[in-house]
């Protein structure tokens, strides 16, 4: 095929341009730290199943930060509110931290440690489904 051709094919749409990204690219190991995202991806996606039932009030892969606004568990019926930081791309309790609140103020810690480490536990899973072990 001669690379007109090719270039042709490429702008209709028919080949996948080679030099496009996507949001997947972000999440590939390259070496540019202003261009990859620096968290563990089991730890944001298992935070973002387990506190589901919240709205999402920002969210931020660059920095590890998820800011959610308040929600009730289901089965609850007291509202929460969650500001998650995932600081490192390690799946490691160190990773993560929840700062948890109700309308009423901040909860207990022993409730903020139940909710990271509901978070740790889909985390791992996620790990071992994906075979990385």
């Amino acid at each position: 095929m001669s690379p007109e051709t090719r270039a042709q094919l490429i702008a209709n749409g028919a080949i996948a341009d080679p030099n496009r990204s996507t949001l997947l690219d972000l999440f590939t190991n390259a070496d540019d730290p202003n261009v990859t995202v620096e968290v563990n991806r089991y730890l944001w996606n298992a935070t973002l199943e387990i506190l589901d039932f919240m709205p999402i009030d920002a969210a931020d892969p660059f920095s590890g930060v998820i800011v959610y606004g308040y929600g009730t568990p289901p089965g609850g019926g007291r509202a929460y509110r969650a500001t998650v930081y995932i600081t490192d791309p390690a799946l490691d309790a160190r990773s993560l931290r929840v700062a948890l609140q109700s309308r009423g103020g901040p909860v207990s810690r022993d409730t903020s440690r139940a909710v990271e480490d509901a978070i740790l536990t889909r985390a791992r899973q996620l790990r071992i489904r994906d075979g990385d072990l």
